[in-house]
């Protein structure tokens, strides 16, 4: 069977604009041509792509099922037969998805996009929140780029230590432990507790270290966000334990009070994480290095 790659490219067009007149326009392709260019998609597929609905077009469920697929497939083709064209910063027109997590993106996302604004006018950014559950994001081309402290196990995935941050101890100002006698383990450890996880867990490795000392943390309540857990330690008499990146905001825009782990834990590692598809990539490899800057420097 003979496949026109440039079947790829009219599908692309037609699924993101809905309409044969709009994608004939984005290729510099009269609209009869495009039309016979649906026609053959159609007799490929088996499907009738787009069907009309009154005065508009709108996609069959099977196109909506292989909208991202194709727009991916068509990102690596177009990688594939133009390896190194050079890459116009001021002319570049992307947008690209960041699944980041939330107090990453409050510390360096708004570096990251400035210096986006001042390069590359014409990249927008699509910040979205990290799912409760794994999802195959990166994987199906979803999302450009990950960063938050999870490794990614497959072997499609690349990932980069970009920095690390010491744990702190966040209180209220006038909590017990903020004043008075040295904050041990143990009295660490007897404090009632706020744990931050978007999967609700109510233990972390800071348990298993406390573990290691004979002790047991007395956890109340989990928090999807440190943003939500800080503001349960500004009402209450409760410890949030975060990186001490996170922890700048709570002590600058909630006057909490911020004080040492009285324990060793291992630092809290960011990975940047991204799709091999992206390896070679110039606009990705573009965003990536700022990224990278900007998350090193919140860190």
């Amino acid at each position: 069977m003979h496949l026109d790659l440039n079947l790829l490219s009219a599908l692309d067009a037609l699924l993101e604009e809905g309409s044969v007149a709009a994608a004939a326009e984005r290729l510099h392709v009269t609209a009869p041509a495009m039309s016979r260019s649906l026609g053959r998609i159609r007799r490929t597929t088996g499907d009738q792509i787009l069907v009309r609905t009154g005065r508009t077009m709108t996609p069959t469920p099977y196109a909506i099922a292989v909208r991202q697929q194709v727009h991916g497939l068509l990102q690596e083709v177009r990688g594939v037969l133009a390896p190194c064209r050079e890459l116009d910063l001021t002319t570049l027109e992307r947008t690209f998805t960041l699944r980041w997590h939330d107090s990453l993106v409050a510390l360096a996302g708004p570096t990251l996009l400035r210096a986006v604004r001042e390069q590359a006018p014409g990249v927008r950014l699509r910040f979205i929140a990290e799912s409760s559950i794994d999802t195959p994001g990166l994987r199906r081309g979803e999302v450009d780029l990950e960063a938050n402290a999870s490794r990614p196990a497959t072997p499609d995935i690349r990932a980069e230590k970009v920095t690390e941050a010491r744990h702190v101890v966040v209180a209220r100002p006038g909590h017990p432990l903020t004043h008075g006698e040295t904050v041990t383990a143990a009295r660490y450890a007897a404090a009632e507790h706020i744990t931050v996880s978007r999967r609700g867990r109510l233990e972390n490795t800071l348990d298993e270290a406390l573990a290691q000392l004979g002790l047991t943390r007395h956890v109340v309540a989990s928090a999807p966000t440190e943003a939500a857990a800080f503001t349960f330690v500004r009402d209450g008499d409760f410890l949030a334990t975060v990186p001490a990146s996170a922890a700048r905001s709570a002590a600058a825009d909630l006057g909490l009070t911020v004080f040492p782990l009285p324990l060793e834990l291992p630092p809290a590692a960011v990975f940047l994480s991204w799709h091999q598809r992206y390896d070679t990539d110039r606009a990705h490899l573009w965003l990536r290095d700022l990224a990278r800057t900007a998350l090193a420097d919140a860190g």
